[in-house]
């Protein structure tokens, strides 16, 4: 499996969609295989999704990330880990381990009380468990 994790500054990069700089990582039997960095320089998201799907990534870690952005990544089979913070090395252990949803790795900000569901949204609308148009239940 390939985990990628866009770095800025010896920190999980705060937007995806910006991230100059890609940290690769092959896990295998939950343990370091090998790791690279690569730099994306493509600034069109078409072009730097097709570039990023080519590296062959399966996880990508990542602070924030646009919703278009997003919908092209996942469309290729990458299951994308968004509002994560942090020093790479940290959230790397961290999802190795299995503590990667503990708020300590939150991006500032972020209540991800249900972090591990996936919300839909409906005109503009939070709608999940535990919500009905918008309203919690």
């Amino acid at each position: 499996m390939k985990i990628g994790i866009p770095v800025w500054e010896d920190k999980v990069s705060p937007v995806l969609d910006t991230a100059s700089k890609l940290l690769i990582v092959q896990v295998e039997n939950q343990k370091e295989a090998s790791r690279f960095e690569t730099y994306l320089n493509a600034h069109d998201l078409s072009l730097r999704s097709s570039g990023i799907k080519d590296l062959g990534i399966d996880i990508l870690i990542c602070g924030a990330i646009s919703r278009q952005f997003s919908n092209m990544l996942t469309a290729s089979g990458m299951e994308i880990i968004p509002w994560i913070s942090g020093h790479p090395e940290d959230v790397l252990k961290a999802y190795l381990q299995g503590t990667l949803f503990h708020p300590t790795f939150f991006m500032p900000g972020c209540r991800r009380k249900r972090f591990g569901q996936r919300m839909r949204y409906q005109k503009g609308r939070k709608i999940g468990k535990g919500y009905e148009r918008g309203k919690k239940i």
